[in-house]
């Protein structure tokens, strides 16, 4: 039985307009009027999924999903630069930046490397084998992640994959391989 895995991109955030680090913020009520005008009509699904932070919850929630809380499926952990706005720490910490955005084993932040997060989505994209259909609100790292993996792709590769918010990516797997059915299309 082949597996299907809809991979959803929360809302868009302050942070991401900002173009910070995020901490553990909400939407805004602008993105929930923004989701329910899209009338989206979640396809049938066996499991539906979402990460543990408020935005992803509630673009889960706005989307009519009644969704089950995972853990693996969290944002990066981007350590002691959460909150943070990415000019400012490149004019702070330029090092820091520019090791971070070379190798994805780095983590200058203190917290967790790009390596280390596809890790951690292959681990748990090897636990969505059994068969049906699967739909996880999550994270645009976390998206980028799962891609970079299926693809056999090298880690450097994960900064040229774009996840828009709002975003559904479908990966397929047919008992031997994932596959990429299609990558941030609109919802």
């Amino acid at each position: 039985m082949t597996t299907r895995l809809s991979l959803i991109s929360h809302a868009a955030t302050q942070a991401q307009r900002r173009a910070a680090f995020p901490l553990d913020e909400p939407l805004e009520q602008q993105e929930i009027s923004k989701i329910n005008a899209l009338s989206w009509i979640a396809p049938k699904a066996q499991k539906i999924l979402s990460a543990p932070e408020q935005r992803a919850q509630q673009t889960a929630h706005a989307l009519s999903l009644s969704a089950t809380i995972t853990p693996e499926l969290q944002d990066c952990d981007y350590g002691v630069w959460r909150g943070r706005q990415l000019s400012d720490l490149q004019t702070q910490d330029p090092e820091g930046i520019a090791t971070w955005l070379a190798d994805p084993t780095a983590s200058p932040h203190t917290g967790e490397s790009i390596a280390n997060l596809i890790d951690r989505v292959a681990t748990w994209l090897d636990q969505q084998r059994e068969g049906g259909h699967t739909i996880a609100v999550t994270h645009p790292a976390v998206i980028r992640g799962a891609v970079v993996h299926i693809l056999n792709a090298p880690l450097s590769s994960f900064w040229r994959v774009d996840i828009a918010p709002l975003t559904l990516t479908d990966l397929r797997f047919n008992g031997q391989v994932w596959t990429l059915r299609s990558c941030a299309s609109s919802l």
